[in-house]
């Protein structure tokens, strides 16, 4: 039904060349290459529709490549009696799993309990966490003694701990699901282009849009494409092109800005993850494993600005540190934190007060509105409900557009990468059913082997692989969002942009200019990951 299929050459320039022929009328353009577009672009191309992609960075540049890597129905919102946002998570949860299971795994979590009666209370709470879930359960919640949580995590506070109370979620690899999105598109015939922005509307001389003004962001050139759904999926610039459409349009969303920390595994000691369900000011903290380290976070306080590179405010690092000293025996210090990176989300605002009859509000979860130029808008939700969001935003396009209604598909597609009970404790696991192709890429050459940093286990051969198969095309899209170097080691990223640019410069025939610019670009943003 999902046949495997291997990683093939992806070229933009050829993409490119597409947007250049007479004939580019499109069924569906979308603007942004995060979750939600990248899902939305699955979901149109999947279903037979000629769809085209345009991403102003790179694929999952911005809040998609920043999340806790959670797969998760939210224990939080069950907290505030959020049930029915709940129930589609774990269910949205469970069709993730199923489709991408080289990159989603269970994880156990172990909630510390230092009070009587949190137990009992804990364990009644997730039982019905995973009622919800219903057949897509990733495993049972039970009350562990204090020898059992010692034993698990041992690097938490004894002191005061009666026991704990287990619970499983989902975890994964952002970025790289994001890939793996973007390549299954292709493979349903999709055209997916990074740093190509829609900076302008097309209208027919009713005010109805017809098409946009696409620029390539590495040459400037630009282009006039025909589409009958346009799809504004830009996650936290999402106001943006709404003004361009309308510049009356009161703002869809509102920003958030949320942090973590990476520190070396051995905070935690195993490989269970903790969580602090009431943190001193009612928030809700984990200290998750991931790719051999420990992520640290989130906090959500309010900001005003949307940017690309967001930074950890001093306050939200102090705030993270001092929660976890709480509650791990190895306190953590500034000078442990391998990498601090800050996400923002695009909150969906609670009502649209723009008076437009035409605005659809799809649920709780993420918003949809449709202007009466027939803009159509998605923004809210999470990682873990992108492909209901997609679903609902095609469904809602083509009612609007006149387009013939065909069945969503992407419940049981398989994602590319696609491939059961991966070696965890293989680091190319996150390669799914393209591991093999990789290694013996690798083994073509014994230059492609050599490490990138003595240590770690990343080579030459995965930033040619990135910039031929995954459409890298800067140090940052290498470092941050392929090999994840950048997340997990900051300085260490820093290291090694050099010999990362000077590969890629023979890969795209770059001069030393270029890799000089590049290297100086990537020392730029990574500034912001490493703290003193």
């Amino acid at each position: 039904m999902n046949p495997i299929k291997s990683a093939v050459d992806l070229n933009r320039e050829e993409f490119i060349d597409q947007l250049k022929s007479p004939h580019n009328d499109w069924d569906f353009i979308i603007a942004g290459g995060g979750a939600t577009g990248l899902g939305i672009a699955v979901d149109a191309a999947s279903r037979g529709f000629r769809t085209l992609l345009l991403e102003q960075s790179d694929f999952a540049k911005a809040t998609s490549s920043r999340s806790t890597k959670l797969v998760h129905g939210g224990v939080r919102y069950l907290q505030k009696g959020d049930v029915s946002l709940v129930r589609e998570a774990l269910k949205e949860r469970g069709y993730l799993a199923k489709n991408a299971p080289h990159l989603v795994k269970s994880q156990r979590f172990i909630i510390g309990n230092f009070k009587w009666w949190e137990r009992p209370f804990y364990t009644i709470g997730l039982t019905f966490y995973d009622l919800l879930s219903g057949s897509m359960s990733m495993g049972r919640s039970l009350p562990m003694s204090r020898k059992e949580v010692i034993r698990s995590i041992p690097g938490i506070v004894q002191e005061g701990l009666r026991g704990g109370v287990i619970f499983y979620d989902g975890q994964f690899d952002d970025s790289r699901l994001a890939i793996n999105l973007m390549q299954t598109a292709v493979e349903h015939g999709a055209t997916v282009i990074n740093y190509c922005r829609v900076s302008a509307l097309l209208k027919d001389n009713k005010g109805k849009i017809t098409g946009v003004v696409a620029e390539d962001m590495l040459d400037n050139s630009k282009f006039n494409l025909n589409g009958r759904c346009i799809i504004n999926a830009t996650g936290i610039f999402v106001d943006e092109l709404i003004k361009i459409d309308n510049p009356s349009m009161k703002p869809l969303v509102r920003p958030s800005q949320g942090i973590h920390l990476v520190v070396d595994k051995s905070f935690l000691g195993g490989d269970d993850a903790i969580m602090v369900p009431k943190t001193s000011d009612g928030r809700v903290m984990f200290g998750v494993p991931w790719h051999n380290r420990v992520i640290l976070g989130t906090t959500d306080i309010p900001v005003k600005d949307f940017v690309l590179e967001p930074k950890a405010l001093d306050e939200e690092i102090d705030f993270i540190l001092e929660t976890a000293g709480r509650y791990l025996k190895k306190k953590p210090q500034r000078k442990d934190v391998l990498c601090a990176f800050a996400g923002l989300r695009p909150l969906a605002a609670p009502k649209n007060d723009d008076g437009s009859s035409k605005t659809k509000e799809i649920s709780r979860s993420h918003k949809l509105v449709v202007s009466q130029s027939g803009l159509v808008s998605i923004t809210g939700g999470k990682w873990t409900t992108y492909r209901r969001m997609a679903e609902d935003t095609v469904n809602a396009a083509l009612k609007f557009s006149g387009l013939e209604f065909r069945q969503c598909k992407t419940k049981n597609l398989h994602i590319h990468g696609y491939k059961q009970n991966p070696d965890l404790n293989d680091r190319l696991y996150v390669y799914g059913s393209d591991r093999d192709q990789l290694i013996s890429f690798l083994r073509e050459d014994p230059a492609r082997e050599k490490k990138l940093h003595p240590d770690y286990e990343m080579t030459t051969g995965e930033v040619i692989w990135a910039v031929r198969k995954e459409m890298a095309r800067t140090v940052d899209d290498v470092l941050a969002r392929r090999i994840r170097l950048l997340f997990l080691d900051a300085r260490a990223a820093v290291i090694i942009a050099p010999s990362v640019a000077e590969i890629m410069a023979e890969e795209l025939n770059k001069s030393g200019e270029w890799q000089k610019q590049q290297v100086n670009e990537f020392s730029e943003i990574a500034k912001a990951y490493i703290i003193s």
